[in-house]
């Protein structure tokens, strides 16, 4: 069953084990959707500030809105970046965004329209937020074609019973969905498209560590009896291919765009 209430709330842990994934995902994401500078941003679940650090950096905004639920997420994103830059950290969510009507150039989620229980309200609130001849765009794991980052972890977890948490709207992360719900919402020009990124590490233990912050299977898998714990860790192990050194393992993406 769907869990409604998954947070995060460790910017340090999503860091490690999301953080770095969206940002191998948001380069080409923001490649593609072709923002103009000096646009301004509504940055919707903008997390630890990944995303957002990544949309300074590359884009050139005049302003970027940062909102998001957690309070300790934002603490974390606001270390990020240099005095100075043009970003507002605001606590909201993707249902409520605490922007006036039509008030900015571009509206992204990255990584969350999985997470809002309702997706269509969610890409709704990005239309309001955004003027006419404005961008609303996202990426999301492609979640139900094993394209998550840990989806090695979750399809032997399946093997041994366990059925890991979904997010609430994970249906509306395959691409077909996500084409449907933009268009529906009214957009024009959506287009769609599918991101496969690589990340390495050092070693399978990296990996392994690096969901110690997901909030979908860490604590099932830190209930299990040692001996079995271990059993599933080596099955991953095998799964993925890894050895005693570095290795990559692979991730997919779906993005979408739409113009109002």
């Amino acid at each position: 069953m769907s869990d409604q209430t998954i947070r995060f709330e460790d910017g340090a842990s999503y860091e490690q084990m999301m953080g770095r994934w969206s940002l191998l995902v948001g380069e080409r994401f923001l490649d593609w959707i072709n923002a103009p500078k000096q646009s301004s941003w509504l940055d919707v679940g903008c997390g630890n500030g990944a995303f957002t650090e990544l949309i300074v950096q590359r884009c050139a905004p005049s302003a970027v809105q940062a909102i998001d639920p957690s309070e300790a997420q934002l603490a974390y994103a606001r270390q990020r970046l240099q005095a100075g830059a043009p970003v507002t950290w605001s606590k909201g969510d993707a249902l409520h965004a605490p922007v006036p009507d039509a008030s900015c150039d571009v509206a992204v989620m990255a990584l969350v329209l999985f997470f809002v229980p309702d997706a269509p309200a969610g890409v709704a609130e990005m239309c309001r937020a955004v003027r006419p001849g404005g961008i609303v765009a996202a990426y999301h794991w492609d979640m139900l074609n094993k394209g998550f980052p840990l989806s090695a972890i979750g399809a032997e977890m399946l093997k041994i019973g366990l059925t890991p948490s979904m997010p609430p709207s994970v249906e509306a992360s395959t691409i077909e969905a996500s084409q449907a719900l933009w268009q529906q919402a009214g957009l024009h020009d959506v287009r769609t498209t599918q991101i496969t990124v690589e990340r390495g590490f050092s070693s399978f233990d990296e990996y392994w560590n690096s969901a110690a912050g997901s909030n979908m299977i860490r604590s099932m898998i830190d209930d299990l009896p040692a001996e079995q714990r271990a059993a599933l860790r080596d099955n991953v192990r095998r799964r993925l291919g890894a050895g005693d050194g570095p290795f990559t393992v692979s991730a997919r993406a779906n993005a979408v765009v739409g113009i109002k």
